[in-house]
């Protein structure tokens, strides 16, 4: 059974919301201080706090403060009650780590409805996240909400980014987020001899420069537009807001964080020791699965060789002799330069 903790010091009201969560079927303890509802809290460990804000003893800012500092209870979801006159307040208790609040006078359905999205955002939180580009996205939508999204691609700046032009170079400082508005982006690394290796593929709706962001480090790699495209810009300090305002949200992007680096050593890894056919086949469905997620038939690979190549970790010319051998096989077409993919099965599951 879900347990809460309510902390309330008027009677009424604390004996009346109780009645209405044990109605829904969650076990609750009640406490009419903070400090009361601190031990209760460090003996039960609820699934969510429901707390006043102007209390004795200890207020509600103060059973916020010591939750976020403690390692036991600091994950717990935390909603503030709120008188109306308290409202102003509201902000600085949110600024603290509160995840909602709730304003006093409130119907019973508005106080089932906050704790019920409450507990399921938890619930998302707490699954496992890819440790590539994909989860970072998941994590973002759970974390700051899917309106969060929406405004990245309203009332931003947007930059317009020509063919071939460099998005953020390898060795300077972030500033920015960057949020995929149209287009398609790579980032890649050069060798001192200028040899490209492309590090990633970025297409709408994906987030790019976060790990230097994360990192609080320099780009290790430039970002280039593969395509015209126009990316919003998010500054860091609204990044960086988002992320601290919950420790369940940072803990679950330094775990991606160690994931994506396990995840760049497999590919370094695959590219030292695979064969190229394999490295080629990969790096075909790779892309296609990138800019084809809907799985069209009529979807056509239109990256230059030189791209292919650098995905591929391959030389140029050793990639166009098998990409000529696959045409032969019937894995592939090739018109005008565009590969279309006639055997995703057989290529997906290239022999090594």
């Amino acid at each position: 059974m879900i347990t809460i903790l309510l902390i309330e010091d008027n009677t009424e009201i604390r004996e009346n919301m109780a009645e209405i969560l044990e109605m829904a079927n969650y076990q609750v303890f009640s406490a009419d201080n903070g400090k009361e509802g601190l031990n209760l809290a460090l003996q039960h460990r609820p699934d969510l706090i429901l707390c006043d804000i102007m209390m004795p003893v200890l207020d509600g800012y103060g059973v916020l403060h010591v939750v976020q500092k403690n390692k036991f209870l600091q994950n717990i979801p935390f909603i503030f009650l709120t008188a109306k006159s308290e409202r102003a307040d509201v902000r600085k208790g949110m600024d603290l780590g509160a995840d909602d609040y709730i304003t006093k006078p409130f119907e019973g359905a508005e106080l089932l409805n906050a704790i019920d999205r409450r507990l399921k955002k938890t619930a998302q939180l707490k699954r496992e996240f890819q440790g590539n580009l994909t989860g970072f996205n998941d994590l973002i939508s759970i974390s700051a909400g899917e309106s969060y999204l929406e405004k990245l691609k309203e009332n931003r700046s947007i930059n317009l980014y020509k063919k071939k032009q460099k998005v953020y170079t390898e060795g300077n400082h972030p500033a920015r987020l960057f949020y995929v508005n149209k287009g398609k982006i790579k980032t890649f690394r050069k060798n001192e001899e200028g040899k490209e290796l492309i590090t990633g593929l970025y297409k709408e709706g994906d987030f790019l420069g976060y790990m230097a962001l994360l990192e609080n480090v320099t780009y290790r790699e430039t970002a280039e537009a593969l395509e015209d495209s126009e990316l919003a810009l998010i500054p860091v300090a609204e990044f960086e807001e988002m992320i601290g305002s919950n420790p369940v949200v940072m803990k679950r992007f330094i775990t991606l964080l160690a994931n994506n680096v396990n995840e760049k050593e497999d590919k370094l890894l695959a590219i030292a020791y695979n064969s190229l056919r394999k490295k080629v086949a990969d790096t075909l469905i790779e892309y296609y699965n990138k800019y084809n997620p809907l799985k069209e038939e009529s979807f056509s690979i239109d990256l230059s060789r030189d791209n292919l190549a650098a995905i591929a970790g391959v030389a140029k010319e050793s990639l166009i002799r098998t990409l000529s051998d696959f045409k032969d096989e019937n894995l592939i077409a090739i018109t005008a330069g565009q590969i279309q993919i006639l055997d995703y099965s057989r290529l997906e599951n290239m022999y090594n």
